[in-house]
């Protein structure tokens, strides 16, 4: 481990948790941006017939 002198000043049973939830919420506050901030998600949860019935006709 190249950072081995970082565990003489934090014990790692403090450190291990708070990295672990530090990576935790911060990848559930990026899922949660994707969510609210893309438009995407929520016409494919709507699953809306006009969405779908459009799509058929462009294809066709």
């Amino acid at each position: 481990m190249n950072n081995a002198k970082l565990w003489l000043v934090v014990k790692p049973t403090v450190g291990i948790p708070l990295f672990l939830s530090a990576v935790a919420i911060s990848s559930f506050l990026v899922h949660l941006g994707l969510v609210t901030q893309s438009g995407f998600f929520a016409d494919y949860y709507k699953q809306d017939a006009a969405v779908v019935t459009t799509t058929e006709a462009d294809a066709a």
